[in-house]
């Protein structure tokens, strides 16, 4: 299977390294060149090009399956929305005709729920944060221009719940050492997901389209995926302080609830037959900061 990845970070690239341990034939976007050197070594080939410009883009090479799963880099020129819309368009536009199977990396900040309500997939998307209103925008180029009347292609939205995994805990880590009060109502609902079991869903949904070659023409699904296990802002920290030996976290009084809902994510888990490896963020921290000591 040859597989196109847009957005080789912190989930794109464990996914391709996965693929690539499977036999499949994985190639990158970078707009760096000393990042395409890095993918190489990893046998992973690597496109430089730029989802802003579209002359760059001309050389994607052709794949069945392209996924997309560009996070925003703060340090970038461009805008949020520039890259996220105007840049899913630009690379949508020039996939080869081959490409009939997209995944798209989207978020479960789509949902502007702060109730504390259960959300899933048929739930309203009436986002009240900026990047929410970025995501959900960049959600509907696909069926515009990936799924137009002549195509025979399937796209799959992936609305990820907060991402967690090595390397992710650091910042927070120095933050409750040093006693720095943590943003947001300490009692609203935060939703998990940890990288590994992202990436078992994208391998999951890559097996699926290769089984599955000719889908039926203008077909979308969507999903949302969490761990299914929502906590508490106050008891994440409180757990993960415990667990590293931080004082207890403190909170300030909470400015706005608008990040406040519960993450539903029975229908991927079944449709794919799904185990998660982390049903739970906090047996997932021990192991974590053990391999951090090491």
């Amino acid at each position: 299977m040859r597989i196109l990845i847009v957005g080789c970070g912190y989930v794109g690239l464990q996914a391709a390294r996965e693929w690539v341990r499977a036999g499949a034939v994985v190639s990158a976007l970078t707009r760096s060149p000393e990042r395409a050197r890095e993918l190489a070594a990893l046998g992973i080939a690597p496109v430089v090009g730029d989802v802003l410009s579209s002359e760059s883009l001309q050389q994607l090479p052709p794949a069945d399956l392209c996924l997309w799963a560009v996070g925003y880099d703060r340090r970038s020129a461009a805008g949020q929305r520039s890259v996220y819309v105007d840049g899913l368009e630009n690379v949508l536009r020039a996939l080869s005709a081959e490409v009939r199977h997209l995944i798209y990396v989207s978020s479960t900040s789509v949902y502007g729920q702060n109730q504390g309500e259960w959300v899933n997939e048929e739930s309203p998307t009436v986002p009240q944060s900026p990047g929410g209103v970025i995501c959900l925008a960049a959600e509907q180029v696909i069926p515009r221009v990936f799924l137009n009347p002549t195509s025979r292609r399937q796209a799959t939205i992936l609305r990820l719940a907060g991402i967690y995994g090595p390397g992710r805990l650091i910042g927070r880590l120095e933050q409750l050492s040093a006693g720095v009060p943590q943003s947001g109502n300490p009692e609203a609902w935060l939703n998990l997901i940890h990288v590994s079991d992202i990436v078992q869903g994208l391998q999951r949904l890559a097996e699926r389209a290769r089984d599955n070659p000719i889908p039926a023409p203008k077909e979308l699904e969507t999903f949302v995926f969490s761990d299914g296990t929502p906590l508490t802002r106050r008891d994440f920290y409180s757990t993960l302080a415990a667990q590293a030996g931080c004082p207890a976290p403190v909170f300030p009084p909470p400015e706005t609830t608008d990040q406040n809902k519960r993450i539903d994510s029975r229908r991927i888990r079944e449709t794919l037959g799904l185990q998660l490896r982390y049903p739970d963020a906090r047996e997932a921290l021990t192991e974590l900061l053990q391999a951090r000591r090491n």
